[in-house]
């Protein structure tokens, strides 16, 4: 597959931003040709009232952490993406869900991985770094810590629509998927990383995994320093792609260790990451990220990836395709 252009920074990097703000809504095989205007219509709509959300909050002064729990859990209600409420099913049936979080300013992070009831697993992840001593709680256990923790708790088919429903019998049946309604086959996952005013960083990501998914598969949304990380002074960053890469290559934390033991630029780093290093062993996705001064970066390797940014005093940039 041809990589992806080399996505230039946003502008406004010569100076430190008052405020940024980067999120994503997956990688993956998302062609034009295969997109029908209503369709791209309706998750450009969602991804700009996301950042919305998320420049309301930072201009007011909200932290960075509270931003993006907030704009991560909109996603999650949006049955657009494969994260919450229209994730993707597993291969009998459920939906399984993976999130994490991490603050820059403390290094505290939290995970959840392969809930089936908590409506916002975001939320779940945070409670996890603030109310438990742990860092990940998975499976039946992360949904009773949820409950107890007074988040809402919902039955399994809240999560689950009549496009998932047939996406996955189609996966079944070994249909090729291609098209606007199955845009997002693999990579499907949601995430944002923030600079507050205050110059912390934080990031979060949350997804449903892969289609068709078994034994409890656990992809690189919810592993710190695979797909999440966040580290006030340096960077942050939240990937999206083929979960086994991530992980073997602990893709978000490399991208920090390149800029600070390295010292290289975000954009040297995440071009190496993304355009050299993944694709040497098959790797395909992305990320999202950002460095301490606010500057952005947005590298995919696949078709497409579901992305936006704002900064302070500059209007939100919405993407899609390859531009």
């Amino acid at each position: 597959m041809k990589p992806a252009e080399k996505t230039p920074p946003v502008s406004g990097d010569a100076g430190k931003a008052a405020y940024a703000l980067v999120i994503h809504g997956g990688a993956g095989v998302i062609r034009k040709e295969n997109m029908s205007p209503e369709k791209e219509a309706a998750y450009t709509a969602s991804l700009t009232a996301a950042l919305k959300i998320g420049e309301e909050m930072l201009a007011s002064g909200a932290d960075a952490l509270d931003v993006v729990e907030a704009v991560v859990k909109f996603l999650e209600d949006d049955s657009l993406f494969n994260a919450g409420k229209g994730a993707v099913l597993t291969a009998d049936g459920h939906a399984e869900l993976d999130a994490s979080i991490m603050d820059g300013k403390t290094g505290m992070a939290g995970a959840v991985a392969g809930v089936k009831t908590v409506k916002h697993p975001i939320a779940a992840a945070r409670k996890v770094m603030e109310a438990s001593d742990h860092v990940m709680l998975s499976g039946a256990g992360a949904d009773a810590f949820a409950g107890l923790q007074g988040l809402e708790i919902v039955p399994n088919d809240y999560f689950i629509t009549e496009a998932r429903k047939q996406q996955l019998e189609k996966e079944k049946a070994g249909i090729v998927q291609d098209g606007a309604s199955n845009v997002i086959k693999k990579f499907g996952t949601v995430g944002a990383v923030a600079l507050d005013r205050e110059g912390h960083l934080a990031a979060a990501t949350s997804t449903g995994g892969m289609t068709n998914k078994k034994y409890g598969r656990i992809g690189d949304s919810p592993i710190i320093g695979a797909g999440t990380y966040a580290a006030d002074g340096i960077g942050a960053v939240s990937c999206t792609g083929h979960g086994e890469y991530f992980i073997r290559e602990a893709v978000a934390y490399d991208l920090i260790a390149r800029m600070k033991y390295g010292k290289q630029s975000i954009q040297v780093a995440s071009d190496s990451i993304i355009f050299t290093e993944l694709p040497k062993i098959g790797g395909t996705g992305g990320f999202i990220a950002m460095d301490a001064h606010g500057q952005i970066v947005m590298p995919f390797n696949t078709d497409g990836m579901f992305r936006g940014s704002v900064k302070a005093g500059e209007a939100p940039k919405v993407l899609i395709y390859q531009d």
